[in-house]
This record gives structure tokens, sequence and C-alpha cells, in this order.
């Protein structure tokens, strides 16, 4: 049976492109209004614009920095003040960078900890006891394929995908007696705007196909739609095949696989 989202509000963080606007199209055509974040204001305020005209929902643009220690307070504080309640979270915000860890900016890695990680972990603190007091609501954090396995050269991504991961799953067991749902969704290579200009739509070092925005958001929606949502879901076949052939592979050779795909791109 479709979850119904008539009338329910939906937060997405990352909401000014890829990803994030699609999760606004699909929440807002079942009916969902918006409370839409990012940095960029004038991309959100496009999004709000166009969902508000296509679907008939209300969209609220909210402008903040996840990157930023306190954010999600702050946010939640606003969303306080105009009395909006959070039943769908959708934690997509997130970044990784590709390089040498001993290379990297610490400043940088600091903040891909504090977006990827800390501000989700707020955010889905904030959110929950209003979730549990209604006994409704989804908290769906964005991981990564990266998450079922160590990756060189993107070595903090990697782990915090594998925590979102591990957070999110250990949250929807928490929950199983309530009718609130947490569900890790973890993409592959996705066609996103960065993609399209970067790789001609396809993966960097012939990784395959990147997925849509479409595909990958409709496996969430549908994962969700079920009777009893499972924990985490992961966006194709061939994505899904990768990430979970990791088991039968001693780590020490999957890392060191991931090592040479990934070194051959440095």
């Amino acid at each position: 049976m479709a979850r119904d989202y008539r009338g329910k509000t939906a937060l997405i963080t990352g909401a000014s492109s890829g990803i994030g606007v699609e999760f606004a199209n699909q929440l807002a055509a079942r009916g969902a209004n918006l409370v839409l974040v990012a940095r960029r204001k004038d991309r959100l305020q496009v999004v709000a614009d166009a969902v508000k005209l296509m679907h008939k929902v209300e969209a609220t643009v909210i402008v903040a920095d996840l990157a930023e220690v306190g954010a999600a307070d702050k946010l939640f504080k606003t969303l306080a003040r105009k009395k909006i309640s959070v039943d769908v979270l959708v934690n997509n915000a997130g970044f990784g960078t590709f390089g040498e860890f001993e290379d990297a900016d610490i400043n940088k890695l600091s903040e891909q900890i504090q977006v990827n990680i800390a501000a989700l972990v707020e955010l889905s603190k904030l959110a929950l006891p209003s979730m549990r007091k209604k006994n409704d609501g989804v908290i769906l954090n964005v991981a990564s394929t990266a998450a079922y396995q160590s990756v060189p050269y993107m070595a903090v991504y990697a782990a915090t995908k594998a925590f979102v991961l591990s957070f999110t799953e250990s949250l929807w067991a928490e929950l199983l007696d309530t009718k609130v749902v947490a569900i890790a969704l973890s993409p592959g290579g996705t066609k996103t705007e960065f993609f399209e200009v970067a790789s001609d739509g396809k993966a960097p070092g012939g990784l395959g196909k990147l997925e849509t925005v479409e595909q990958v958001v409709t496996v969430a929606m549908n994962a969700l739609d079920k009777e009893t949502p499972p924990p985490s879901v992961i966006s194709g076949a061939a994505n899904y095949a990768l990430a979970t052939s990791g088991r039968l592979v001693p780590r020490k050779m999957l890392v060191k696989i991931s090592r040479g795909i990934f070194k051959s791109r440095k």
C-alpha cells in the first residue's frame, strides 16, 4: 500500500540540486508540503516555485549551511517560529573529497564530517520527538554504496557513509514497535550535474553507467511504500551486487581492489 504523504510536511536538506530536487518533486507529487534547505537561496527558490506551481503544495525555503556547528538547532528553531512540524525528514545534504588523506585540507575534512555525520544525527534527533508523539513519520538518510567498503582516496567520505548506514539501521530497529520508519538509501554513481559535465554521463574511471536521480529516488519511495520498510536499500541491481559482494571477499583483498580502481582515477 502506498504511503500517504498528503498534508504532511517533508524537510529535505541539500534540496537545491540533484537527488534533493528529485525528492522534492516526488514527495510534492504525492501531496507533501516541503521545507527546502540548502545554502543557495536562488536555486532553492526555483525548486520551490516549480513544485508549488506543478503540485499545488506549500514550499518553504530556508537557507542554512550545515557545515556550521549549531546549524541544525538553528534550523529547528526557525521551524518552531514558523509553527512547522516535520513529518518526513530527508537527510540528503552531504559531500565528498577525493585525493590522498595526507594531502587533504583538514578544514574541508572537518566540514565533511560535520555535514555528513553530525548534522544528520542532530536533525534526526530534533525531528524524532514529534514523530514519536504522533506515532507517524519517516527519517530517510542518504548513504552511499561507499558505505559497504573502504575507499582509498575517499577515506573520510566512505567512513562517513558507513556511519550513516550503521546509525540508520540501528535507529530502524529501535523504532520497530512504532509507526515511525528510519531507512538508509545507498545510491551508487548517480547522474548529477557534476557527472554530466565532467564525465559525459559515465562514472569516473569506467565504474559503469550512472543512474538517474529519478531511478534513485524511486527506489527509496518504493521501499517506503512496503508494509514493513527495510532498514536500508541500495539503488540499482548492479550497485547491489557490487556492494554486497564484499561479504564474500577478504577485507584485505577488497580494499586492495578498491585502491587499484581509485588510484587509477587519481
